[in-house]
């Protein structure tokens, strides 16, 4: 939770979304360490899982050739641990869905990313009325929970964020800049390609939303789904404290032809994306 904290006093931040086991698990790690040396300050270590409802076609079809590989959330643990281990001072946050989480049992679980050294878990499909058990269970083990806000979050739920906030740490909230999937056009639709995700009108305004919403609830507001350019993430950080970056990543991972040709993408993408968010300036005003 520190390390988080302490990301968001420093400056804006960038977050880089990777799901871990595509094409490996030592090579997820190799690029989360790249991300992080490029700028990123907190690190997402998707967890694959079968059935990605929030997620878009290319990070589904990662979730598709990881699993097929052997990860999950075991793999992911020692994903983290690994990264952990070089990393001491970087944000880890475990991406994914309940299921998993379920299954190893939520005590586990959070012990397990614990021990690991992740500083927060972020369960897509658990919405913060039915997360008050996974808190209490992170909170004990002294790491965050990070939940959701969307365009359609009505006003009750954005006040149970508000009220969870009283009860345990939450070290930022992840507001979803569109409707439907990630890596999706403002339909909802699946793109084709990249750079025709959030456009810049809906990513200033997905950025004022996100400030809105810092002062409605005294948390960190970062801004995710479409983001996949300088101009894009400048934007949206005009208003929000931070950008994320998912489906770029995972596009470039999967046109990659080598190891080295994918790192060199991904490197790119996130100074690109740095660039883009150091340039709306400032520090987190939470």
């Amino acid at each position: 939770m520190k390390r988080l904290s302490a990301a968001f006093e420093r400056r804006k931040v960038l977050v880089a979304y990777l799901c871990v086991g595509d094409p490996s698990i030592d090579e997820s790690v190799d690029l989360a360490r790249a991300c992080i040396h490029c700028g990123a300050d907190i690190v997402e270590l998707g967890m694959p899982f079968s059935d990605p409802t929030a997620d878009g076609p290319a990070i589904a079809r990662a979730s598709q050739r990881a699993i097929a590989a052997g990860g999950g959330f075991a793999e992911t643990i020692r994903a983290a641990t690994a990264l952990r281990a070089s990393e001491s001072e970087a944000g880890i946050v475990l991406f994914g869905y309940y299921n998993p989480v379920f299954v190893q049992g939520e005590a586990r679980a959070v012990a397990d990313a614990a021990a690991a050294g992740a500083d927060a878990l972020l369960i897509v499909d658990l919405p913060i009325e039915e997360s008050e058990a996974l808190r209490a269970a992170a909170k004990v083990r002294g790491i965050g929970v990070v939940p959701l806000l969307a365009p359609t979050s009505r006003p009750d739920r954005i006040a149970a964020v508000r009220k969870a906030a009283t009860l345990s740490p939450l070290p930022f909230l992840y507001y979803v800049s569109l409707t439907g999937v990630t890596g999706a056009g403002v339909d909802g639709t699946a793109l084709p390609s990249p750079g025709r995700g959030l456009q810049l009108s809906a990513a200033r305004e997905a950025g004022e939303r996100a400030a809105a919403l810092r002062d409605a609830t005294g948390i960190p507001v970062v801004v995710g789904f479409g983001i996949d350019s300088r101009e894009k993430a400048r934007t949206v950080a005009m208003g929000a404290d931070g950008a994320v970056v998912g489906t770029a990543l995972v596009r470039a991972i999967e046109d990659g032809k080598t190891a080295a040709d994918r790192r060199r993408a991904v490197e790119k993408i996130v100074r690109e994306l740095r660039a883009g968010v150091d340039e709306a300036g400032g520090g987190s005003s939470a």
